[in-house]
């Protein structure tokens, strides 16, 4: 146990009550008893933190509680005074502390998503449940004025690389990487205080891990927001983002990490999110790596520091189209060629399905009345999604636009949006006969398109079909993944 000594008695108190030993971070201690859970700031002082007196662990614990209570209301409850009674004993008050603690809900062990990751129960349905949660928990938050990200995350490089040093990771390499992150920030700056201005800067989480996020009444939930330094916290959402997809990346996969991404940005828009994430994720990684060296991790630290100069190395960006009739397999195509193309976490995919879900203020999942696809929606959606798809390229991002793109001047516009970036087009069509197609809209359930045989039927009147664009079997779905790959590979590589 590293509690100072001074908290001794408070420990002991707190231990007798919820009938266990504490479970140790270096700035706490926590208490599992079977109905509540008491968390101890430590009166440690360290270079980010100083939680000697008791004035500042009440403080902290104070903002600790006004960070996660409005996102995770049943969690977290109330801060309480340890008081000592004249007899010598210790209880809970409200006056004359001798410290303080927060109260909170127990979370079984099992509900933590880190704890999920681990025995692979991370399923589809749950990677979108929690790109869910991590939207809105940035949509409920203010946007900060007047905030150089640029000049933040210059620093945060210079204490990453001075705590990798001190952690005895090679100076070699820590300063090739701090060269190599100033430069990616340098040549962002523009983009970044853009964002900034756009109002993407905010008090974030700040610690958005899968370690700080669990399952609570049967949805994931983000908790143990950073508390201690708000400069810490003022933070692109992106930047915010990237600790969780560099976590996933690592420890599930790269598929699981496309997918939160893509998730996200169906929910909130925010495709220019993806321009910063080589910084972000390297940033993320060098973190992990130096705090495995310092806590004894060496091995696991240089598997990190590793990630954190490959997510920096450059990769060519491009816009794929992928068209054809409902049913054909666009989503399921895109969703398995995302996470092999460009940096990490992969392509973006823009959906048709899912943007027009978004600009009626509804789930994916949820169906549109008839209205929705009108002459009118339609021009909207498709404007929409061009526009995000020529942000993202513009940005350094591959993109896999997702529609049926049965309208050809959609096309034309599309390509031109990558013209316009100066990145490769690649237009797939995929086909298959209609009675596969009438038996796999059938066989749909959860899914954003709201397409049914009826509408496929209207479309394949239509008779429009690949065009200039490449022809693919989708019949079979592997090969049409495989014809998809080997295109793209033919028109990116240099």
């Amino acid at each position: 146990m590293t509690i100072p000594p001074e908290q001794a008695d408070t420990v002991r108190f707190l231990t007798a009550l919820s009938g266990a030993e504490p479970k140790e971070t270096h700035i706490s201690a926590v208490f599992i008893g079977k109905d509540t859970v008491w968390k101890l700031k430590k009166a440690v002082h360290m270079p980010f933190l100083d939680f000697s007196a008791v004035e500042a662990r009440h403080h902290f614990l104070m903002r600790e509680l006004e960070l996660n209570r409005p996102n995770a209301p049943g969690i977290y409850r109330d801060v309480v005074a340890v008081i000592r009674r004249p007899d010598g004993s210790f209880a809970l008050g409200d006056d004359s502390a001798a410290d303080w603690v927060l109260r909170m809900a127990p979370v079984p062990e099992g509900n933590f998503l880190d704890i999920i990751a681990e025995r692979g129960g991370l399923t589809p349905a749950l990677l979108d449940a929690l790109g869910d949660c991590v939207a809105r928990y940035h949509e409920g938050l203010q946007g900060v004025t007047g905030w150089d990200s640029a000049a933040a995350l210059l620093r945060i490089t210079a204490g990453n690389a001075e705590s990798a040093l001190a952690a005895g990771l090679p100076a070699p390499r820590i300063e090739a990487w701090r060269q190599g992150m100033n430069a990616a920030i340098e040549a962002r700056a523009e983009w970044l205080a853009a964002r900034a201005a756009a109002g993407f800067v905010r008090r974030c989480h700040g610690d958005l891990h899968l370690g700080n996020l669990c399952l609570w009444e049967g949805a994931p939930v983000a908790f143990d927001a950073l508390e201690f330094d708000e400069a810490m916290a003022t933070i692109d959402v992106g930047y915010d983002l990237g600790f969780l997809l560099m976590d996933l990346d690592r420890r599930v996969g790269r598929a699981a990490a496309n997918r939160v991404m893509n998730r996200y940005v169906a929910r909130t828009g925010d495709a220019q999110a993806t321009g910063g994430l080589p910084m972000f994720l390297s940033q993320r990684a060098m973190v992990r790596a130096h705090v495995l060296a310092a806590t004894g991790g060496r091995d696991e630290a240089y598997k990190y520091l590793r990630a954190a100069e490959d997510y920096l190395l450059p990769r060519p960006p491009f816009v794929l189209a992928i068209g054809g009739l409902q049913g054909t397999g666009k989503s399921t195509v895109a969703r398995r060629v995302a996470p092999d193309l460009g940096p990490a976490p992969g392509a973006l995919v823009l959906r048709s399905d899912e943007l027009r879900k978004r600009l009626h203020g509804v789930p994916p999942e949820t169906r549109l009345p008839q209205d929705a696809y009108s002459e009118a929606a339609n021009t909207a959606v498709n404007r929409t999604l061009i526009d995000l798809a020529r942000a993202a390229a513009a940005g350094g991002h591959p993109v896999i636009v997702d529609s049926t793109f049965l309208n050809t001047e959609m096309r034309r516009d599309l390509e031109a949006a990558a013209r316009d970036s100066s990145v490769p087009f690649v237009g797939i069509w995929l086909q298959a006969p209609l009675q596969v197609l009438e038996q796999r809209i059938g066989a749909r359930r959860g899914d954003a398109s709201d397409a049914t045989v009826a509408v496929l039927r209207h479309s394949a009147a239509s008779r429009i079909g690949a065009g200039d664009w490449l022809p693919v079997d989708a019949g079979d779905g592997e090969a049409a993944v495989q014809a998809v790959r080997r295109a793209v590979a033919t028109a990116v590589t240099p």
